[in-house]
């Protein structure tokens, strides 16, 4: 079905194979292609430059080492030659983790024109659409940020959005994570008061798209997630809360910020409080 059909407030964050397929050579379109680099070898769109993303983290939020990488990320994105000017998109295994974290780091640097082609190279090839296993080095420019503050959650954030009844905190992890069961930093367990909303709940597993618009109202509105709160998503490294900032961005919420730190912040770092939903769960 057509994306615009879906009921999205923002379908242009969003775009198809064949949306994607016509504007291909088209001048500042930058295709930016977050798979392993085996699979982009194996076969990707024409144009596209290669950037695997996976693991470009930070696990300190306070403001000098979130700056570093900052500029590490809009440094990365120049190196692949991508400008501020540049209408970029994103393209994932499906719409994936990582294609969501790269539109969301994309939107913290300040960038407007950003999208995220759904489906993935899945997508793109179930459409028919063509591949190419030739490219050429990209010529590497400054892309020059401004950064959106907003749009990044902090864990000095964080610890003001636990009892403020304007604030809501969703952890996107696997519910043995939250639970505190799957333990993957020094502490196990949730921050304080958060709820919890799997990331994979949020896309369609037989077409790897993202959900309607009504599947995933529905699915954060059970949890009090409305547009009137300001909402940090988390994980473990910002991945998977980066999908849960796309969704709600199709959504048009208005105050979203996505905790870049996660749980690999929160659980390891001293002096933080710990909540175990276990203790409080028969389920």
């Amino acid at each position: 079905m057509d994306i615009a059909a879906r009921g999205y407030a923002n379908p242009d964050l969003l775009w198809s194979p064949e949306t994607l397929r016509g504007k291909l050579g088209t001048p500042g379109l930058a295709i930016i292609d977050t798979r392993p680099a085996e699979k982009f070898a194996r076969g990707h769109i024409s144009g596209a430059r290669h950037f695997d993303l996976y693991f470009v983290n930070t696990d300190d939020t306070d403001p000098a080492p979130l700056a570093s990488f900052t500029r590490m990320w809009a440094n990365l994105l120049g190196w692949r030659g991508v400008s501020a000017g540049d209408t970029i998109v994103f393209v994932g295994e499906f719409t994936d983790m990582c294609a969501a974290r790269g539109f969301w780091f994309a939107e913290y640097l300040g960038h407007t024109d950003v999208h995220v082609l759904d489906g993935g190279m899945a997508g793109w090839s179930a459409a028919g659409c063509a591949v190419d296993t030739e490219c050429d080095p990209p010529k590497p420019v400054k892309f020059v940020h401004a950064v959106a503050p907003e749009r990044a959650a902090t864990y000095s954030s964080v610890l003001n959005a636990i009892d403020n009844p304007d604030c809501i905190i969703v952890d996107n992890r696997s519910r043995s994570e939250f639970l505190g069961t799957d333990k993957r930093a020094r502490h196990g367990g949730a921050i304080p008061g958060a709820t919890h909303r799997d990331w994979e709940d949020l896309y369609d597993h037989e077409s790897g798209c993202m959900r309607f618009a009504d599947q995933l109202i529905e699915a954060f509105d059970s949890l009090g997630v409305t547009p009137g709160k300001e909402i940090t998503l988390y994980c473990n490294t910002g991945y998977r809360s980066a999908h849960a900032y796309l969704a709600l961005r199709l959504l048009d919420y208005p105050r979203i910020r996505n905790y870049v730190g996660s749980w690999q912040e929160w659980g390891n770092r001293d002096g933080l409080p710990i909540w175990n939903p276990e203790d409080e769960c028969t389920t």
